[in-house]
């Protein structure tokens, strides 16, 4: 699947954050801190009880739109995730390469990271397709990610659980 590095980028925000464990405030600085490339230079990561509940609510919308079995559910899901981005798209070449943002540079942390994370999914499901969502098929996981293979044929988050799988698989296949 070929789409810009941006927004492929951008769907990686939104994976990422869909299986983050953002259980207390200071998990969702953490997850905020490591991906600090998203946000402006000046973007206070530190955020009040609101702002945090709506980075939780950001990620549990994503993980609903992945975790969707139909193409109205992901839309509702999507739409409903789109209705909190505030788009303000601009161009810049502040690592080398030209490239847009979604959220203006001076918005607030949350606003830069919940309109990354709708523009970044949206671009996927309504060039790619929404089954290109999908939840790890290995057993224990239930990680989302994004289908990348060219036949639309992952079932996997990570190597790491295909290798899992394909071990599991082998060895009850040698006991029976």
């Amino acid at each position: 699947m070929n789409y810009d590095t941006y927004g492929s980028s951008a769907v990686e925000l939104a994976i990422d954050l869909a299986n983050a464990e953002l259980d207390t405030s200071d998990s969702v600085v953490a997850f905020l801190t490591a991906h600090g490339e998203w946000f402006s230079p000046d973007t206070s990561l530190q955020l009040s009880a609101r702002e945090t509940a709506q980075v939780v609510s950001t990620a549990r919308l994503v993980r609903d739109v992945a975790l969707a079995q139909t193409q109205d559910d992901v839309l509702a899901g999507l739409n409903e995730l789109l209705a909190l981005a505030r788009p303000r798209p601009y161009a810049t070449d502040h690592d080398g390469e030209l490239h847009l943002h979604y959220a203006r540079p001076d918005a607030p942390a949350v606003e830069q990271l919940t309109t990354t994370v709708a523009m970044g999914l949206s671009q996927v499901v309504v060039q790619h397709g929404w089954q290109r969502l999908g939840v790890c098929s290995a057993e224990g996981c239930d990680d989302v990610y994004v289908d990348t293979s060219r036949n639309a044929s992952r079932r996997y988050c990570s190597n790491t659980c295909a290798s899992r799988s394909t071990v599991a698989a082998y060895r009850a296949r040698q006991k029976a």
